[in-house]
């Protein structure tokens, strides 16, 4: 069984501008014990991930913000549906970031889910899975995946 991933000092961050789904999904991880950078737009994702390179570059990946430095970035949740960004590219750009991403789509969007997990989404979940399930599905993505390997 996978060492869990404590959420405790970090931020995952939350890609969508559906006000009703982004709330849902914001609600979700913070029921983890994590905090939610909740973002509408592809340059505000763009802002949080140049942060936390830049943040990592300084201190370290496992810096945490008990250990004095900024929350870490956990992962990026993206909200496939989203109608003022490309949520494939947000996907992609996330994973050339180095973060890992799950993300969020129509249960029977079958051409969407699968674009998105060629962008490198670990995984693809229904809107109705992450409702119901949100908080235990953000727990076990982040203990299964455990921290990404960092390339220099």
């Amino acid at each position: 069984m996978a060492e869990a991933t404590s959420t405790a000092g970090g931020t995952i961050a939350v890609l969508a501008d559906d006000l009703m789904w982004a709330s849902r999904l914001v609600a979700a991880v913070e029921r983890t014990g994590a905090q939610a950078a909740r973002l509408s737009t592809q340059e505000q994702l763009e802002t949080v991930l140049l942060a936390a390179s830049e943040a990592e570059a300084e201190v370290g990946p496992e810096t945490t913000a008990a250990g004095g430095g900024q929350p870490r970035l956990l992962g990026v949740v993206v909200d496939l549906g989203g109608r003022r960004y490309d949520g494939t590219a947000a996907v992609a750009r996330a994973v050339a970031a180095r973060q890992r991403v799950i993300a969020v789509a129509q249960h029977d969007d079958q051409p969407t889910r699968k674009r998105a997990l060629e962008a490198g989404a670990l995984r693809v979940f229904s809107y109705a899975k992450l409702f119901t399930d949100g908080p235990q599905v953000i727990e076990r993505w982040l203990a299964a995946e455990g921290p990404l390997e960092r390339r220099a």
